[in-house]
């Protein structure tokens, strides 16, 4: 082979690994297809101001997208005091939407008189249906100067129980590493009836605890991803009543669109992972999630 034909194939090879580089980042970028509509599901966990909803028009355009694919309701949640009041206000322009409110992990720090006497003015709102989301982040301390400390942390949990306990609102957990001391707080604190574990990423060992104590495990699109097979063994082992669907929008998209931006409306993707490995029809397993939702978080049919 000449010089020059070595260094077209190697110009032509390279061209093309950018080309596939640049497809694959603008792939990214591209919300994923609407999927085939699955009624009666509701969206047990999601972030409307993060996916976009920042006015009545936005929240809108997100809900009339996912209700068209059979998501007739979500809950929107709070990580800080800005994304409280967001939550808020959103579930009053849009009758679909519900609101929890509470301060992450990572930003329990940022609890003191102030922001405690707001978030429990915020809870006793009617449309706001838990606390949450609140509980334990071991993987952030010690990767960003801006995640609180786990002694917080503890601090900042239980008194989100305590306030869960006392409005009599269901409580909604963010658990990443933290297992064993999230448990044994919730244990130690006289946890509310109704504990919600948001995209419970635990073993089939925590989630027959988890199970055991009456709690709700709520699947994200994580569920479907190809090295999730402890996840899969979790989602088969919860029983009927306890298990949830949610999107944790915009993050988590599933399978085959991991990676790229989530909604609501991408909701049907999870229901249906969930029901081939639960064995169960697809429009069964849907209508069991958006009773569950419901039911967990006290809202109407719509």
């Amino acid at each position: 082979m000449s010089d020059a034909a070595g260094s077209e194939t190697l110009g032509n090879a390279g061209s093309e690994t950018l080309s596939n580089k640049a497809a694959k980042k603008r792939r990214r970028r591209e919300p994923p297809p609407d999927p085939a509509p699955l009624p009666g599901l509701v969206d047990a966990h999601t972030h409307l101001a993060a996916c976009g909803g920042r006015d009545a028009e936005s929240v809108h355009a997100i809900l009339d997208r996912a209700q068209a694919v059979g998501v007739d309701q979500v809950v929107t949640v709070a990580d800080d005091m800005v994304d409280a009041r967001w939550a808020v206000a959103a579930a009053e322009w849009d009758d679909r939407v519900y609101a929890a409110v509470a301060l992450h992990p990572m930003h329990a720090g940022d609890l003191d008189d102030d922001t405690a006497a707001e978030l429990e003015r915020m809870i006793r709102h009617p449309r706001v249906v838990a606390v949450g989301e609140t509980g334990l982040d071991y993987y952030w301390p010690g990767k960003s100067d801006d995640c609180a400390s786990p002694a917080v942390q503890h601090e900042t949990f239980r008194w989100h129980i305590d306030l869960a306990r006392r409005v009599g609102k269901p409580l909604m957990i963010h658990n990443r590493e933290a297992d064993r001391d999230l448990l044994d707080i919730l244990a130690a604190e006289d946890a509310p009836e109704t504990v919600i574990m948001h995209c419970f990423s635990g073993d089939r060992n925590v989630a027959r605890e988890c199970v055991d104590r009456g709690y709700f495990l709520s699947f994200a699109g994580t569920v479907s991803f190809a090295n999730a097979e402890e996840l899969r063994v979790a989602a088969e082992l919860v029983p009927d009543e306890q298990i949830l669907v949610e999107t944790d929008a915009p993050f988590l998209t599933p399978h085959p669109y991991r990676g790229q931006p989530n909604q609501s409306y991408c909701l049907p993707y999870t229901a249906r992972a969930i029901a081939e490995v639960r064995g169960v029809s697809e429009e069964q397993m849907a209508r069991l999630l958006g009773a569950n939702a419901r039911r967990a978080y006290n809202i109407p049919l719509p």
